[in-house]
């Protein structure tokens, strides 16, 4: 199937699946990059999926090609209005709103490649699924969303392959970690969810490989986190005492030679939590060259291993009047790169 305009031409080819039906062999979205100005626009919400939706969101999706930065300038610069009004970012759309765009200069993203061994990948990783909730146990190395001119990631995926461009990620995992992945099918759906994870709701349990000994007497660690970026633009997270509280609980799995198995709950969802609460203990996850010392990074590169040591292993949340419990095994890689360290059991608690 071919589809065209004066802007794109998408190149689709379908193969079948005995399990799920047409899955997606081959996506490419083949853009011009000529820049243009565009009109004012005034668009009126009647879609029910729009309704609820972030404005900032809404906009990121509208315009295709602008920098998420320069439409928060646009936004508190007042050029974005709802109804006639200045409004800020976090604003929720309500049905029969009007949202005026200004003319801004856009220009056609480069194409995100989807492939076909992915789309199989997931469709083969599904958890749950219903009529409103999808749950995957995204692989290791896949980012949750794809960027300009590269692959495409999880959502970009699963939009393609089944033609389903409303799939939204209800949460997020770096791209290094494994396991349990919600994708919402409509607003509703994602708007209480996202509620749930706002209001502590849900359970979220990891594994978690790190170098060294684990000490047997931190069982809980409470370091406030902040974000920064460095002088060379890399954006990350440090312990400081100006940051948002974070917690997590940890438990002794295994012990090796040189490295702890771990079982991490979280209370909070700060960005990059368990990886910087567990370098903070002196405590490295294997395979993180963002957190690790020059020596744990070292000895990567030694070993020849890049997998980040990190699986979202059990997901439990408030869904249709009920508590949705779901468990994704650790991947054949995950279990490998612990295999590399001498294990031995762990001690007994007592």
């Amino acid at each position: 199937m071919v589809k065209s305009n004066r802007a794109t031409v998408e190149c689709l080819m379908w193969h079948t699946s005995p399990l799920r039906g047409p899955i997606l062999a081959a996506f490419v979205t083949y853009s011009h990059q000529k820049i243009f100005s565009m009109s004012v626009q005034h668009h009126k919400i009647t879609e029910q999926d729009d309704v609820g939706q972030r404005l900032d969101n809404y906009l990121v999706k509208k315009l295709k090609g602008v920098p998420r930065g320069h439409i928060y300038k646009v936004i508190r610069g007042g050029q974005v209005r709802v109804n006639g009004g200045r409004i800020k970012a976090g604003y929720r759309l309500q049905l029969d709103d009007d949202v005026r765009i200004p003319p801004i200069r856009t220009s056609q993203p480069k194409p995100i490649v989807v492939a076909p061994e992915q789309a199989q990948h997931l469709e083969n990783s599904v958890l749950f699924e219903d009529q409103n909730l999808l749950v995957v146990n995204k692989p290791a190395g896949m980012a949750v969303h794809g960027g300009s001119g590269v692959a495409g990631g999880v959502i970009e995926t699963l939009r393609e392959s089944r033609q389903a461009p409303r799939l939204e990620l209800v949460h997020r995992l770096d791209k290094g970690t494994s396991g349990c992945l919600a994708v919402a099918k409509n607003r509703q759906t994602l708007a209480s969810l996202q509620a749930s994870f706002r209001a502590r709701e849900v359970s979220k349990v990891y594994h978690v490989l790190v170098h060294g000994a684990w000490p047997a007497s931190v069982r809980s660690v409470q370091l406030r986190l902040k974000r920064y970026e460095t002088a060379w633009g890399e954006r990350k997270v440090r312990v400081d005492h100006q940051g948002q509280t974070a917690r997590t609980d940890f438990e002794v799995l295994q012990r090796g030679a040189a490295a702890s198995y771990l079982q991490a709950t979280l209370h909070t969802g700060r960005t990059h939590q368990i990886r910087v609460h567990c370098a903070a203990q002196g405590c490295p996850l294997i395979g993180d060259d963002k957190y690790g010392s020059a020596a744990t990074r070292a000895e990567m590169d030694q070993a020849d291993h890049h997998h980040l040591g990190l699986h979202a292993h059990k997901l439990a949340l408030p869904y249709e009047g009920q508590i949705l419990k779901l468990t994704a095994e650790p991947p054949p890689a995950f279990k490998e790169l612990w295999g590399r360290y001498q294990v031995q059991a762990a001690p007994s608690s007592g």
